[in-house]
């Protein structure tokens, strides 16, 4: 399943960000891919050996963990640390698989369970760029507002189709999930938002509590930790 997470950097906090990125170095984007991936990218990198790098990539974090919706959808055991990334006039980046892991800097290892895109440039700036994903369902095409972030599986064949004008500037990184399996993590996202729902429109009740147990009883029944 895909999820979009609007809102994890507010409109300040996306001018901050790209004023920043305008004078960070950038390298070529085929530096933190494999074999496969590098004969079909065409894009760059803030360089991750940079001071800017360091403190952006904080901030992602920060932002990504204190979102609600981010967290219920992603149920997040370990996250990557963010990379940066920027596409001008042609670049793209052809239908890839993401690895199965990834080195973690404090962990050693992480299983990637989900990707997801933070977007940096309001989508009226550029043309093209779009992420484009396939999965189960078919495919599909996104472009998000600044500020918002979208959550697929890493399974998933994916691609960013060719840019043909302005930039395209955007955070990403790789989750791996409590809950290694995206049928039963969507189940549970699903029960968590009726459950908030039904709180919000009728507070406390027998009902929402015992729907709450359910949810907490899945999770610790399902969880890898």
């Amino acid at each position: 399943m895909m999820y979009h997470i609007p809102g994890v950097l507010n409109a300040d906090e996306v001018a901050h960000f790209r004023a920043q990125l305008d004078q960070a170095p950038w390298v070529d984007g085929r530096a933190t891919v494999g074999n496969q991936g590098a004969q079909v990218k065409n894009n760059q990198q803030v360089d991750t050996q940079s001071d800017v790098y360091a403190t952006l990539q904080a901030a992602v974090l920060q932002a990504v963990n204190q979102h609600p919706l981010f967290f219920a959808a992603a149920l997040p055991r370990q996250i990557s640390s963010p990379l940066f990334n920027r596409y001008q006039q042609q670049e793209t980046y052809g239908f890839h698989v993401d690895g199965a892991v990834r080195s973690h800097p404090q962990t050693g290892w992480m299983r990637t369970d989900l990707s997801a895109t933070l977007f940096l440039s309001a989508p009226d700036s550029y043309d093209g760029g779009e992420l484009v994903v396939n999965d189960t369902f078919g495919q599909h095409s996104v472009k998000l507002p600044a500020g918002d972030l979208v959550l697929y599986p890493s399974s998933s064949l994916h691609c960013v189709t060719p840019v043909t004008r302005g930039v395209r500037v955007a955070s990403f990184m790789w989750i791996q999930s409590m809950i290694r399996d995206d049928k039963k993590r969507n189940m549970l996202f699903e029960l968590d938002r009726n459950i908030q729902s039904l709180r919000s429109r009728h507070g406390e009740s027998d009902e929402v509590l015992s729907l709450l147990n359910l949810y907490h009883n899945l999770l610790r029944e399902w969880s890898e930790i």
